[in-house]
């Protein structure tokens, strides 16, 4: 924890002349930028495998139609059929699983007092007036006007833009996955119907996140939500 600590300083050291007394929420951004930039080529690869898995959908359908008596063997069938072709089921997952240590490393980090047996410093850092080891529940004390409170209706306002967005792209990927996987028989795969109806509305729970997690962690959870919704809009188009 204290050479993450030190890792996040030295990125606020070289923000200073930049963004001055929010140059650790600066740093704090920069650093998610960076994971992000690490599992980029997970993500492309999510996107390949996405398309792969659409392109696919056909002929599971087909193996529905074949097997649908006997659920086993219809869960073999299209087990090896992802194996024939070269495509993992659990590939899109893989992205998000890789940044959970990042995001579970600031919110300890802005949630401890003391690192390494010192008073933890970087809690004295603020992004405009909101401390960044504060929760939105801190933040309401003084008011919903004030310094903090507008901090994080600021953010509030961007996720919600972000999660609109995100809807409308969701739903242009699984109206696509939707027709590709439908049968002559005009029925979809099973629980297809259900993931369909949720998906689009899966990045409205970054709200939810951003309300309980330190202001640090709430950071990181907007940056990277803008990001991912940005790269999807790019490697789905």
């Amino acid at each position: 924890m204290s050479v993450f600590a030190t890792l996040v300083e030295h990125l606020a050291d070289l923000l200073q002349p930049l963004f001055g007394a929010s140059a650790v929420a600066a740093a704090i951004v920069l650093f998610t930028a960076l994971v992000r930039l690490l599992v980029h080529p997970l993500s492309r690869a999510a996107a390949r495998g996405q398309k792969a898995r659409t392109a696919l959908q056909p002929k599971i359908a087909e193996l529905r139609k074949k097997h649908g008596k006997n659920p086993e063997r219809l869960q073999k069938a299209v087990l090896e059929l992802h194996a024939e072709e070269k495509v993992s089921p659990l590939a899109g997952c893989l992205p998000g699983m890789l940044q959970i240590p990042a995001f579970f490393l600031l919110y300890q980090l802005f949630s401890s007092d003391t690192i390494g047996g010192e008073a933890n410093r970087l809690l004295s850092h603020q992004l405009f007036a909101a401390p960044l080891g504060q929760r939105w529940t801190d933040a309401l004390q003084g008011g919903v006007l004030s310094g903090a409170g507008l901090v994080y209706a600021g953010l509030f306002v961007i996720v919600a833009c972000v999660a609109a967005f995100s809807y409308r792209i969701g739903k242009r990927m699984t109206a696509a996955s939707v027709g590709a996987a439908q049968a002559g028989d005009g029925e979809q795969l099973p629980g297809l119907g259900a993931v369909t109806k949720v998906m689009p509305f899966m990045s409205f729970f970054t709200l939810v996140t951003v309300a309980v997690v330190p202001l640090a962690a709430a950071l990181y959870v907007v940056t990277s939500t803008t990001w991912s919704v940005v790269e999807r809009a790019v490697l789905y188009r």
